[in-house]
């Protein structure tokens, strides 16, 4: 059970299963009876499954306020947006998150969240990852600040002996490199406070936190390597505990860190860098891979304006790169026929670059190869298609183009004289499950051909690499072999040479502008926007899901009219939404993605028509917050526009402008808005006996979205990791475009976190997986409950404790008494009681007394040093304490607090009956000071009717007739609340049997009823 003295002690139930032991996580279930729950973020929205939130909780437990705090009362409770009956939540504190089952799943405290390296980490859930392991008896893990920043470190106590090399390593399995406590310290037992938590300011510091500042390299493998990552990374020295990313290194930076090993005769996988990081980690890797990656084929280098009849290339034929006469020997060696097959030599474009890196990542499979499978009526159609395809790749030089980068300075790309696609035959039902396309091969494609037993069509899987060609260029690629199947050859544009594009891209805007204009944008940005927390960006897309939807035509009109009425184009509406989006799937109110420009507005002259990859990832930051529809919607205008300035910048180079620590990605969503050509008639014939049955592309990012223009319609394509779902995200694009349309049209000043996002169905749902409230307002007493269940069985066991049982007639009768006595001394409606015993008896007789007189009792604990005790006198103002004779001489309170004895002889005799108070629901029953562990202890008022909620029909708990409940909790600490009077008033129905009883331990041992 999941609860806080705030909401009258217990919030959600469920029951524990071996797997939640064994998983590291901690479900908390769902909302006990009378409860509502929300997970909200900053702006108290509803967030959706999966995206962790702050808890919100509603219903008749909550307590009144804080004794004397009215500031931090209305600070953590507050009006209740979902509701117009003038209800409250209250503010906890924790995050959770919704889990497919609709279960809360609990993960820290907010107060507890913190920074590594720009990572949001959650303490709690590195901590129950170390207490999932066996030899783990208790964990802790706070962030400590050294030299080198902020740093994990976890505090255990051992049931066993283990390495701390081992545990780390187990905890890598479960856990992301930047979770993984840099250090654990190992203790006989954690310091606790008073109050049984963990007090962290007296757990030592880390003996290692200066001896990792800086060790030297060991070996000379390490020292070898550590001099390469100097130089690479233009550090002055490298210790063996260094990262690559820690230091400054990224994607591009790694690239040449990884020819410079391999020139040491070593051969390395780029993932063996990313999966260790670190220099000792990274020559122990190197060291077990070697021998496993012998036959690495060697790649090579480029080339610029060489002859037709060259048979030589020189370094001086070369205008756009710079090599020397080996590495073109190398290159000539690679490309088949030689330099006579050899037409131009230059270097790869800005998502070159990019899109290289991730197909060098994975070895086995490909992000960037698009598939489409054709179907044709004959072979003869499907080879007649394969030979125009041939015609087109003899037009266009980047068709013929492989890229070359092992042993030279920086990748490039070669273009061949001759290149033509081969069809590979087989079984048209043999598919492979990745295939992969050699980019050092022209023509960067594959054609996987065969017949279909079952109709004979002949299929014909073409891929083809993003390296040379992109969605504009895919369209010309249509168009051409159209016209060539047609015979209209005449009417094809003049090929244009790619290293033209090539040339304005890194020869346009200079480096110093596009660091400028990216560090004012991003320069404080220091944590990736990462919905439903996807943050890998190195994965090959296999393990997306794919969804499209096609907007009615009714909202497509309207985002088009908005559009024109507002000045901007629909991209920047769909952007705007898609921001929205993401900051619904995060949280956040300050959002980063990316976004794939056209690429070509500054491609020199002819652009529109050029063949090959002109397209480029930028990001895109929009701050929304309580910034106007129409604000929002101009400020997305505008830096879309200025992008287009800088649409060839290195992705690499803007990284290095934000405020983000090396290694981690600046966005990991994606957004692609394309404008597509509509089918054109005069072509169609050319089309003859084809099908095309299936076309895909992928990306490296975990959450995408496509928006394809064509004509008057737009469709969305969604592709994501789980746990999000591609059709819900189509759904919430379509969802934030409505709502912003119609802002537009009505209220265009409303403030954009005021948007109603999400669809009602599932805004539905999250309320309905939270609210467990039954809907009426509690009027009953506590003692009210107790003195029915007296009446109805009155000899039935309500209590064993201090060596006897007690029935509820005897504890009533005896609880009156001291109600007359303590009404006598003036205790009335809402008078505090201070209540300070050990567990026994009396304790339970002093609260229903207190109670029954109207009054509310506050515990107190003998165990608490005098100046706490005498601190929560004063706060609650104190005028009478019931104790034992052995408490009395504590020098706590002021002069005029009145210290009563329950065990002092009393001459008076008192009634017994039950006292005549006219009681209510809503009038306070106790004040609870919480641990103070966040500041000074504050004092929560809970009334009656919270506690009635409590104990009443609390199936979660499955308490039935003739069960004792075991008091066991001291009375200070709110787990008490549910002890006492769930024993003593929990399932007491008219006709019910046996009644239920406390049972309370005490100095010897357990006393209770056989």
């Amino acid at each position: 059970m999941y609860g806080i003295t705030e909401t009258t002690v217990h919030v959600t139930y469920r029951e524990i299963t071996k797997t939640d032991l064994q998983g590291g996580r901690s479900p908390v279930g769902v909302a006990i009876p009378d409860l509502g729950l929300y997970v909200l973020d900053g702006s108290l929205n509803l967030l959706p499954q999966g995206v962790a939130g702050e808890l919100f909780v509603a219903g008749a437990g909550l307590a009144r306020g804080y004794l004397n705090r009215q500031g931090l009362s209305a600070e953590r409770f507050i009006a209740n947006p979902f509701t117009d009956d003038g209800s409250r939540l209250y503010r906890t504190g924790d995050l959770v998150r919704w889990n497919a089952q609709g279960e809360l799943e609990y993960l820290g405290r907010a107060d507890q969240q913190v920074k590594i390296r720009g990572f949001r980490i959650e303490l709690g859930e590195v901590q129950a990852q170390l207490l999932a392991q066996p030899e783990v008896r208790e964990a802790v893990v706070l962030a400590k600040e050294g030299p080198g920043g902020a740093r994990l470190v976890a505090y255990v106590s051992l049931n066993e002996e283990v390495e701390d090399g081992l545990l780390k390593e187990r905890l890598g399995q479960g856990l992301p490199d930047y979770m993984v406590p840099s250090a654990i310290v190992v203790l006989d037992a954690l310091p606790l406070t008073a109050n049984g938590k963990v007090d962290r300011k007296a757990l030592p510091e880390p003996e290692t936190a200066g001896a990792q500042e800086y060790e030297a390299p060991q070996g000379e493998l390490e020292e070898a390597l550590a001099r390469i990552w100097a130089e690479v990374l233009g550090v002055q020295r490298v210790g063996r505990h260094d990262g690559f990313f820690e230091l400054g290194g990224h994607s591009l930076l790694a690239l040449g860190l990884l020819e410079r090993v391999r020139a040491l005769g070593l051969g390395v996988q780029v993932r063996t860098l990313f999966q260790h990081p670190r220099l000792a980690d990274f020559a122990q890797a190197l060291g077990r891979e070697q021998g496993q990656l012998q036959g690495q084929v060697q790649i090579e280098v480029p080339a610029n304006l060489i002859p037709e009849d060259c048979t030589a290339i020189t370094p001086q034929m070369l205008t756009l790169v710079d090599i020397d006469a080996a590495e073109i020997a190398g290159i000539e060696a690679a490309v088949p026929g030689g330099a006579a097959n050899i037409q131009d030599i230059y270097p790869l474009a800005p998502l070159q670059e990019g899109i290289l890196f991730h197909h060098m990542l994975h070895a086995d499979s490909d992000a960037y190869v698009t598939s489409h499978v054709l179907a044709f009526d004959s072979r003869q159609r499907l080879e007649r298609f394969v030979a125009s395809f041939n015609e087109v790749i003899a037009r266009h030089d980047i068709l013929r183009t492989a890229v070359l980068w092992e042993g030279l300075g920086e990748p490039v790309q070669v273009v061949y004289r001759h290149a033509q696609l081969q069809p590979e035959w087989s079984a048209a039902d043999a598919q492979q499950p990745h295939p992969r396309i050699d980019v050092r091969q022209a023509p960067m494609a594959r054609a996987l051909a065969g017949s279909r037993a079952q109709d004979g069509r002949w299929l014909l899987h073409l891929l083809c690499h993003h390296l040379v060609i992109d969605h504009q260029t895919l369209e010309l690629l249509v168009h051409e072999i159209a016209l060539i199947q047609q015979g209209r050859r005449e009417l094809l544009s003049a090929p244009l040479p790619f290293r033209r594009f090539v040339a304005h891209a890194r020869r346009g805007v200079g480096e110093a502008e596009h660091r400028a204009f990216f560090t004012a944008l991003l320069g404080d940005v220091t944590e990736p926007t990462a919905p439903y927390g996807l943050l890998d960006v190195q994965g090959d897309g296999g393990a997306v899901q794919e969804a499209r939807l096609r907007l009615d035509d009714g909202l497509a009109g309207r985002i088009r009219q908005q559009a024109r009425r507002s000045g901007v184009s629909s991209a920047a509406l769909f952007h705007l939404a898609w921001a929205l989006v993401l900051g619904r799937a995060t949280g956040r109110d300050d959002v980063v993605f990316g976004t794939v420009l056209f690429g070509r507005m500054q491609g020199g002259r002819g652009a529109e028509r050029a063949v090959g990859l002109f397209i480029n990832t930028l990001p895109v930051r929009l701050q929304l917050g309580a910034r106007s529809v129409r604000q929002c919607l101009d400020d997305t205008h505008a830096l879309l526009a200025q992008l287009l300035h800088h649409e060839h910048a290195s992705l690499s180079l803007i990284q290095r402008c934000s405020g983000l620590a090396g290694g981690l990605p600046l966005f990991s969503a994606l957004f692609n808005y394309r404008y597509g050509a509509q089918g054109s008639q005069d072509t169609a014939p050319a089309w003859e006996g084809m099908d095309m049955l299936e076309s895909r592309e992928r990306s490296n990012y975990p959450f995408g979205m496509s928006v394809d223009e064509q004509g008057s319609a737009f469709t969305l394509a969604a592709q994501v990791a789980q746990p999000a779902d591609a059709l819900r995200v189509c759904e919430d694009l379509r969802d934030a475009l409505e709502q912003l349309v119609q802002a537009l049209q009505q209220a265009p000043q409303t403030p954009v976190c005021e948007l109603a996002l999400g669809r009602e169905a599932e805004h539905r749902r999250l309320l309905d997986w939270g609210d467990n409230r039954a809907g009426e307002v509690h009027d009953a007493t506590v003692h009210g409950l107790f003195e029915a269940q007296a009446r109805r069985q009155p000899d039935a066991l309500a209590l064993a404790g201090d060596g006897r049982p007690w029935t509820y007639g005897e504890l009533n009768r005896h609880a009156n008494r001291l109600a007359h006595r303590l009404m006598a001394l003036g205790v009335g409606a809402e008078v505090r009681v201070g209540i300070l015993f050990e567990r026994c008896a009396d304790m339970v007789v002093a609260l229903l007394a207190v109670l029954k007189a109207g009054g509310a009792y506050v515990p107190l604990d003998p165990q608490w040093p005098d100046g706490r005790t005498g601190a929560m006198c004063e706060d609650a103002r104190l005028r009478l304490v019931l104790t034992h004779e052995c408490w009395l001489e504590r020098p706590v309170g002021d002069a005029g607090l009145r210290w009563l004895a329950l065990d002092a002889p009393d001459p008076c005799v008192w009634p017994d009956h039950d006292p005549a108070r006219a009681l209510h629901g809503q009038g306070l029953a106790y004040l609870m000071y919480t641990s103070g562990s966040t500041g000074r202890p504050k004092g929560t008022e809970i009334a009656h009717q919270s506690i009635c909620r409590l104990v009443r029909d609390a199936d979660c708990a499955r308490l039935g007739t003739g069960l004792r409940m075991l008091q066991f909790a001291p009375l200070a600490f709110d787990a008490s609340t549910f002890e006492i009077w769930g024993g003593a008033v929990q399932w007491r129905h008219p006709g019910a049997g046996a009644a239920g009883q406390g049972v309370l331990p005490g100095p010897g041992g357990i006393h209770g009823a056989p």
